[in-house]
């Protein structure tokens, strides 16, 4: 990462001890190293690539797409993605991630006998072995809930089957419809029928939005009304303004926009005039493999970077409950458990 703004110890140990909401994260880019670096070599990948791998340290964007490329070759089997998806959640638990929305586009691989369906069901299994074995061992899970992506590589066609899979999958399955993908391809009116047939069946819609300057688009976007938005890098003075009326909650990702040169540098990044503003924002990491980051460490950045206090970083975690997609019981229950954890932590210190 270029312009990485140190941030102390303490601050990423108390950013650890933070209940927190993951609500940007992409599965394919979350994949622990050592389990890319193990089916690579299984499946016989070359030792040039197997070196690139083994790199430690940060990633340049280039890299980081390289490594994209090599992730989409060997996560092939329904076995595969299943065993990711129950990695990343424990990986998200260890990092004392309380909820998870995990977002993945569902992929056709008739090569290796993979529906849109057989995918997600792969994915679901994931999600359940985790539960399963936390609760067999006697500890509470930690919640989740999965996103399908739209790709904007997709066509109209290809996004309204990822909507009616959402859809068939009922919502104590599937609880929202992400869009995502390569920003300078296709047009909004591509996906608008798709996601207004997801909103009318009561799935929730979250966007990436604005990762580059398309003031059309992102102005399409803002009048849809998504229940959250990603990113939202490059806005004009008007457009800023106009997202602020909607207070609709972004889902910020610092490491991410500043690793894919989206903004120039922490201290730059948007985070600060959204936050200035009491725009409703919420810390994610995008794709922690990739970026080889954590939530805690987007934590600890954004204390170093924008002086923010223990008090701020609690609020800014009890704030996300609201941004999440479940019901409203099921957010009352979030904020009690972040709550109680507060006051367990409050008590420790003292004593």
């Amino acid at each position: 990462m270029t312009d990485v703004l140190p941030y102390s110890a303490d601050q990423l140990r108390f950013c650890q001890t933070l209940p927190k909401i993951e609500l940007h994260a992409h599965l394919n880019g979350s994949i622990r190293e050592s389990t890319i670096r193990e089916l690579a070599e299984k499946q016989g990948l070359s030792p040039e690539t197997l070196r690139f791998l083994s790199k430690t340290g940060t990633r340049s964007l280039p890299e980081g797409f390289k490594l994209f490329a090599v992730i989409h070759t060997i996560t092939t089997t329904h076995a595969i993605l299943t065993r990711i998806t129950r990695e990343v959640v424990e990986d998200c638990a260890d990092d004392n991630i309380v909820h998870l929305e995990l977002r993945t586009t569902p992929k056709a691989r008739p090569e290796h006998g993979m529906t849109k369906a057989s995918y997600c069901d792969a994915v679901l299994a994931g999600l359940q072995q985790y539960i399963s074995t936390q609760e067999s061992t006697g500890h509470r899970p930690i919640s989740t809930g999965l996103i399908l992506s739209i790709d904007r590589r997709e066509t109209a066609a290809q996004a309204q089957e990822t909507v009616d899979l959402a859809i068939r999958l009922g919502r104590h399955q599937v609880i929202g419809i992400d869009l995502s993908g390569d920003p300078t391809l296709n047009s909004w009116h591509d996906w608008s029928s798709a996601l207004n047939k997801a909103r009318q069946h009561g799935l929730k819609i979250t966007l990436h939005a604005a990762e580059v300057y398309a003031p059309e688009e992102t102005e399409h976007m803002l009048q849809f009304r998504p229940d959250r938005l990603g990113h939202m890098c490059c806005l004009s003075p008007s457009l800023e303004q106009q997202l602020f009326s909607t207070k609709i909650p972004v889902e910020l990702c610092l490491s991410s926009n500043v690793i894919t040169a989206s903004v120039k540098g922490f201290p730059d990044h948007h985070f600060l005039p959204f936050y200035k503003a009491g725009h409703p924002v919420v810390l994610c990491t995008d794709d922690q493999g990739v970026f080889q980051t954590s939530l805690s460490k987007e934590y600890a950045i954004a204390a170093q970077a924008f002086q923010l206090t223990e008090d701020d970083l609690w609020t800014l975690v009890l704030r996300s409950v609201d941004y999440t997609f479940l019901s409203k019981a099921a957010k009352a229950e979030l904020t009690d458990l972040m709550q109680r954890r507060r006051h367990a932590l409050s008590v420790a210190k003292q004593s």
